[in-house]
């Protein structure tokens, strides 16, 4: 699994593939992915950055989809809760999940200059998180990893990646 956020790729086979395994799994899980929940996917697959939830409203509201914060918190709640996006702490924002389809625990590269993030795999319970925890008797189970620095391009000094 690589981390994807910072290199460029085919951005509508990336999002055409997120928003198909997204129906896969809720018509196996028998889920239901509302327009709402799909449409809330979308923006953030279309954005392809971390986006808070009024900036999501905002394009709802604009759509004609909803203007309470509760429309927007209820599908970014339910697309967290089933792995289609994550919350990024730092940012107070959400991003799509880059591999919908995969079970892991998802680490975010954040850029402190322009907010990109790319997501990553990571194993707390391995290495030095997973060897505290063991050495005082404590089960990890589940753990948020963001890591803060600069992107490729803000570090080369080019053009912020928004």
């Amino acid at each position: 699994m690589h981390a994807l956020g910072f290199e460029h790729h085919d951005h509508h086979r990336c999002k055409r593939e997120a928003l198909d395994a997204a129906e896969a799994h809720c018509a196996r899980h028998r889920l239901n992915l509302t327009p709402q929940r799909r449409r809330v996917l979308e923006i953030l697959l279309e954005g392809h950055r971390a986006m808070g939830a009024y900036e999501i409203l905002d394009t709802l509201r604009e759509e004609g989809l909803g203007a309470q914060p509760p429309v927007a918190y209820r599908a970014l709640d339910f697309l967290v809760t089933n792995g289609f996006a994550h919350k990024i702490e730092r940012l107070n924002a959400f991003i799509a999940c880059t591999h919908p389809d995969a079970t892991h625990t998802p680490a975010f590269l954040i850029c402190r200059i322009c907010d990109a993030v790319a997501e990553t795999h990571a194993e707390p319970a391995r290495g030095m998180l997973g060897a505290a925890a063991e050495a005082a008797g404590f089960e990890i189970e589940q753990a948020v990893v963001e890591a803060v620095g600069r992107c490729p391009r803000c570090r080369d000094g080019a053009a912020p990646c928004r």
